[in-house]
């Protein structure tokens, strides 16, 4: 059962008691989620904070001409949503969108309000992923105004092999701010001896 990885997933934080485990069986529920299904679109308020049990998702905008510019990735045991919109209440800039037939579980902004409340120990491991993922935007922030095409591309399949075979060309190329064009120049300069 999915659930139970997740409460696998918070345990690895810190223990969950059995009142803290029944909230979480009964406040988060599971979806499955077709390949190309949207679990958010632009103009739509972020109203869920998503942990993917299985399959690949993507969030990303478009802008004024068009083209998407992917923002994050997320597999199993990540989580996903608009965070801006989900705070605000406004609507989001924003598509998430499966790239597999994925299933994942979901909270409701309201229950998850309620379980920092009534366990504030959900306070202190959602602090964490929290910090975690702004670490992560800020050395990517800092990795695009510093770095050349070819070091961000060395550095996203160092640091996401697991992600490197289940996104296509072009979904990498928008998250690294390339042309799929100039992608696989890069991997064809990097294949030669």
């Amino acid at each position: 059962m999915h659930i139970e990885s997740l409460i696998s997933y918070f345990d690895n934080y810190l223990r969950l008691n059995e009142e803290e485990k029944a909230f979480v069986r009964k406040n988060f529920f599971e979806k499955r989620v077709r390949r190309r299904q949207f679990i958010l679109q632009e103009g739509d308020v972020c109203r869920l904070n998503t942990f993917v049990a299985e399959g690949c998702f993507r969030m990303y905008m478009v802008d004024e001409k068009g083209r998407e510019h992917n923002l994050q990735f997320a597999v199993e045991n990540w989580w996903i949503g608009d965070i801006g919109s989900f705070h605000s209440e406004k609507p989001s800039k924003l598509y998430i969108e499966a790239m597999e037939n994925s299933i994942i579980l979901q909270i409701r902004k309201e229950d998850q309000l309620r379980l920092f409340v009534e366990h504030p120990k959900f306070n202190r491991i959602f602090r964490v992923f929290t910090e975690n993922a702004l670490v992560s935007f800020q050395n990517r922030v800092l990795q695009n105004i510093s770095s050349t095409a070819e070091e961000r591309y060395l550095d996203f399949i160092a640091r996401y092999p697991h992600l490197f075979n289940r996104i296509s060309n072009v979904q990498i190329a928008s998250y690294l701010g390339v042309t799929p064009e100039f992608l696989s120049t890069i991997r064809k300069k990097r294949s030669q001896p």
